[in-house]
C-alpha cells in the first residue's frame, strides 16, 4: 500500500457479544462457545447469540419498519449502529457502506421457497427482503447515510473484500471514509445439511468441536456460526484511531472442483506476499488464520504460511475454535480479535494447540482469509 488506511472503530454482533468488553473477555477464556441447539427439530452442533443479543434483535424486528427483514439485516444494523457511535461520525458525514454476505437471507429465501413449492404463490415482500443488497441499504436507511451502498458475496472472504473495495474507494478521493464487513445468518437445517454433505462438518460434541489450527485431527470439524461484524476506515488519522491498515493481499488460485485449495494453499502464498510487500516478515508478530477446522483447510493454509515466512513464523492463531465459521461476516471478526490483541497487547492462543513462547510485545499482526473458488486476502495491521 502507498499510503495506510486508519481503523477508526469496529464493532460486531455476534456469539462473542456486542460490545469491545464482553468480546475480550470471552476470548480470554479457555471455553469454546459451540453447543448443541436443537434447529427445526434436529439437535445441532452451531455457535449461537447469547439469549440477550436474540432479545436485542427481536426488539429490533418488533418495529413496523424492520418487521420483514431477514436475521442478517438485523445483526448488521445492530452492529453498525455501535460502529458509527464509537468512530464519532456525526448523521452529516457522507460515507460508503460495504456489508456483504456469503448466504444473504438464508432463511427467510428458505421460509418463502418452501410457500411457494406448498402453495405456487408467495409473499408480496419475497423479493426485496431476500435480494443481497439489503444489508447494506438497509444499513444504510438506519443510519440515514447518503453516500454510496455496495453488497456482494464472495463466499467466505466476502468481508475483507467488502474491505478491499472500501480501501479502494477511499484511494480512489470519491470519498474519504467507509463502514465495511460482513453480516451472516445460516444456521437453518438446510445449510447446515450442506455443510455435511461436503463432509466437512463436525460429527462429534466434545470441549472443542471445531478442532481449527489443530494439525494432528483425524476428521473434519468445521460447525457454522452467526452474526456481523463491521469496521470504521478513514482516510487520515483522527483522535478515535485504534490501528492503521498498512498492507493488503488478494488472489485467486486455480482449483480442481468448487471447494478445493491446493495442498501449500498458493491463494494464501500470493494473498500474503502482496500484503507483505515492503515489509519485512520479522516484524510480523502473530497471524489471525482462517483456519475453519477442516483437515486439508487448516494444513495447507499453514504450510502456505512456512513458504512464506520461513524460519520467521509468527504466532499464530484463529478463532473459529470459540465461534465456530460465520462465512460472510468471519475476516472481519478475525480482523476484531487481532484489534483486541494489539489493544490489550495480549496474544490470545488456541488452548489444546501447543505454541512458542508468546512475543513480548504486538505491533503487526496479519490476518488471513479465503472463501470457496480460492478467493484469498491478507490484511496486515499495525498499531498506532
Amino acid at each position: 500500500m502507498k499510503t495506510p488506511i486508519f481503523i477508526t472503530s469496529f464493532s460486531s454482533f455476534s456469539p462473542l457479544g456486542d460490545n469491545p468488553e464482553s468480546v475480550w473477555e470471552n476470548y480470554l477464556t479457555d471455553k469454546t462457545l459451540i453447543s448443541e441447539r436443537e434447529i427445526e427439530g434436529k439437535k445441532q452442533i452451531v455457535c449461537t447469540l447469547p439469549k440477550e443479543l436474540v432479545e436485542q434483535k427481536e426488539s429490533l424486528r418488533k418495529s413496523d419498519k424492520y418487521r420483514n427483514l431477514d436475521d442478517s439485516v438485523l445483526y448488521a444494523i445492530l452492529a453498525s449502529r455501535k460502529a458509527i457511535e464509537r468512530a464519532g461520525w456525526k448523521e452529516t458525514d457522507v460515507f460508503g457502506i460495504n456489508i456483504g454476505s456469503s448466504r444473504g437471507a438464508t432463511s427467510l429465501f428458505e421460509k418463502y421457497h418452501t410457500e411457494f413449492i406448498e402453495t405456487g404463490k408467495t409473499s408480496t415482500l419475497a423479493s426485496p427482503t431476500t435480494t443481497l443488497g439489503n444489508i447494506s441499504s438497509w444499513v444504510a436507511q438506519d443510519l440515514r447515510s447518503t453516500g454510496i451502498e455496495i453488497s456482494h458475496s464472495i463466499a467466505c472472504s466476502t468481508a475483507f473484500h467488502a474491505l478491499l473495495n472500501g480501501i479502494a474507494w477511499i484511494n480512489s478521493g470519491m470519498t474519504d471514509k467507509f463502514l465495511v464487513g460482513g453480516s451472516e445468518a445460516p444456521l437453518t437445517a438446510f445449510t447446515i445439511a450442506q455443510m455435511k454433505a461436503l463432509k466437512i462438518y463436525a460429527r462429534d460434541f466434545s470441549d472443542f468441536p471445531c478442532r481449527a489450527f489443530d494439525l494432528k485431527k483425524t476428521q473434519n470439524t468445521m460447525v457454522l456460526g452467526e452474526g456481523a461484524s463491521v469496521v470504521c476506515l478513514e482516510k487520515v488519522q483522527t483522535q478515535n484511531t485504534i490501528a492503521k491498515i498498512v498492507g493488503i493481499g488478494y488472489a485467486t488460485e486455480m482449483l480442481q472442483h468448487g471447494v478445493s485449495i491446493t495442498e501449500e494453499a498458493e491463494c494464501f502464498q500470493n494473498s500474503m506476499k502482496m500484503a507483505l510487500k515492503n515489509t519485512d516478515v520479522r516484524s510480523v508478530d502473530a497471524i489471525v488464520m482462517h483456519a475453519p477446522g477442516t483437515i486439508k483447510g487448516d494444513l495447507s493454509e499453514v504450510r502456505a504460511i512456512e513458504k512464506v515466512f520461513g524460519e520467521n513464523i509468527p504466532m499464530l492463531t484463529t478463532n473459529k475454535w470459540k465461534t465456530g465459521h460465520t462465512f460472510g461476516a468471519s475476516g472481519t471478526l478475525s480482523l476484531e480479535l487481532a484489534l483486541l490483541m494489539l489493544k490489550h497487547q495480549k496474544f490470545i492462543k488456541v488452548p489444546f494447540v501447543e505454541t512458542k513462547t508468546y512475543p513480548k510485545s504486538l505491533h503487526k499482526i496479519l490476518i488471513n482469509t479465503v472463501g470457496f473458488g480460492g478467493n484469498a486476502v491478507s490484511v496486515l495491521i499495525e498499531k498506532v
